[in-house]
C-alpha cells in the first residue's frame, strides 16, 4: 500500500493498546515503524535495474524479520522520542513491534506481491484484494487517527481497525465474485484457461482487471461488479515465446538471465510488446483495466555485450484521458 496507508494503518495498531497518556508518542512510533520495510526500495545499482525488483517487499516484509526489524526501529526512535518522555525500551518495541508488523499483511492484500515466507520460500503471496492506491480506504482510518491524537481517545483507532478489516472482507467477497465473472466470461467464448486472475483497478473494489491465459494467448478483460457483473470486452496477445520472438538472444547471456528473473517477478504473464519488438511486457498491470497497456517493462537490444543488462521501464499513460475512462467504468455511464 501506499506509505500514509502504512503509516496510519500501523499507528492504530499501536495506539489500540496504549494508555490515554501514550497515545500520541505510541501513535509516532507505530507510525515511523510501519512505513519503515518500504526502505527496502533504497537497495539498487546503477549496473543492474532488476536489482531493486528483487528486494523490494523481499526480507524486510517477511513474517520472520519482524522481530527486527521493529527492534531496529525501537533503537532508533526510542531514544529520540520515547526515552524522554518516559517509555521503558520494552513500552517502545511494543508499539514499534504492532505498527511494524502490520506493514507486511497490508501488502499482502494488494497485487504486487510479497514474500512473506522468506527466507524459507521466495513464493510472493499477492491476495488481489485492495489496489496499491485507494482512497476509500485510507481516508476514514486518516481521520479517525487524527481523531484519536487530538482527543487522546483509543477508540477512534479501534474504530479504524474494525473499518479496515470489514472493507478488506468486502474485498474479498468483490474479488471472488469477479473471479466468478471471469471464469464466465472464459466459458462463453469456449475458454478453458490455465489460470486466471483478477486484480482492482485503481482505487477501487468495483471494477476489476481480469487476465487469464490459454495455451497460446493472454486475454485482458475488466468486470465491473455492482448488484451485477457487467464486462468491458478487452484483447488479447500472444504469449511471449523467446525462440520466436527474440531468436538472436543467446541462452547464457545476462539479458537472457535477466528475462527469466523478470519472468519470476511477473509470474509469467510476459508477451513482446506489440508496439516495440525490443520490449517484453507483464500484461497483469495497466491503468485501464481491460487495456494491454503495460505500467512496465524490459527492453532488451541485440547489440547488447553478453555481460550487459536489460534496461527496466515504466510507462504512465496520458492521466487525464485514463482517468477519465475509469470513472466511465465506475459509474456506469
Amino acid at each position: 500500500m501506499d506509505p500514509l496507508t502504512q503509516g496510519v494503518l500501523g499507528a492504530s495498531f499501536s495506539q489500540s493498546v496504549s494508555k490515554k497518556q501514550h497515545i500520541v508518542v505510541a501513535g509516532i512510533l507505530g507510525l515511523l515503524s510501519a512505513m519503515s520495510p518500504d526502505l527496502d526500495v533504497l537497495i539498487r545499482s546503477t549496473s543492474d535495474p532488476l536489482l531493486f525488483l528483487e528486494y523490494h517487499r523481499q526480507f524486510t516484509h517477511s513474517l520472520l524479520f519482524i522481530p527486527i526489524g521493529s527492534l531496529i526501529c525501537c533503537l532508533v526512535l526510542h531514544p529520540v522520542i520515547a526515552k524522554k518522555r518516559g517509555f521503558t525500551f520494552k513500552q517502545s518495541w511494543l508499539y514499534c513491534a504492532l505498527g511494524f508488523s502490520s506493514h507486511a499483511l497490508l501488502d499482502a492484500c494488494t497485487s504486487y506481491g510479497t514474500q512473506l515466507l522468506w527466507p524459507f520460500s521466495e513464493q510472493r503471496f499477492a491476495w488481489n484484494m485492495v489496489s496499491v492506491v485507494d482512497p476509500i480506504f485510507t481516508l476514514p482510518i486518516v481521520a479517525l487517527f487524527v481523531f484519536a491524537m487530538l482527543k487522546r481517545n483509543r477508540c477512534f483507532v479501534r474504530i479504524a481497525l474494525l473499518w479496515a478489516v470489514g472493507y478488506l472482507v468486502l474485498a474479498a467477497v468483490q474479488r471472488e465474485r469477479a473471479e466468478e465473472a471471469g471464469w464466465q466470461l472464459a466459458a462463453e467464448r469456449d475458454h478453458s484457461p490455465i489460470r486466471l486472475q483478477v486484480k482492482p483497478s485503481f482505487g477501487n473494489i468495483l471494477v476489476w482487471k481480469v487476465v487469464y491465459e490459454t495455451n497460446e494467448h493472454f486475454y485482458v478483460d475488466a468486470v465491473r461488479i455492482g448488484t451485477s457483473a457487467k464486462y468491458y470486452q478487452g484483447s488479447a496477445i500472444a504469449k511471449l515465446d523467446l525462440q520466436r520472438d527474440f531468436p538472436w538472444l543467446k541462452n547464457n547471456s545476462q539479458q537472457s538471465q535477466d528475462v527469466m528473473r523478470f519472468n519470476r517477478f511477473s509470474e509469467g504473464y510476459l508477451a513482446q510488446d506489440p508496439h516495440n519488438n525490443l520490449r517484453i511486457i507483464d500484461v497483469r498491470y495497466s491503468m485501464i483495466p481491460n487495456q494491454i497497456k503495460p505500467l512496465w517493462s524490459i527492453q532488451l537490444s541485440p547489440s547488447a555485450s553478453e555481460d550487459a543488462h536489460v534496461a527496466y521501464l515504466t510507462h504512465r499513460e496520458d492521466s487525464k484521458e485514463s482517468t477519465e475512462r475509469l470513472i466511465e467504468m465506475l459509474f456506469d455511464f
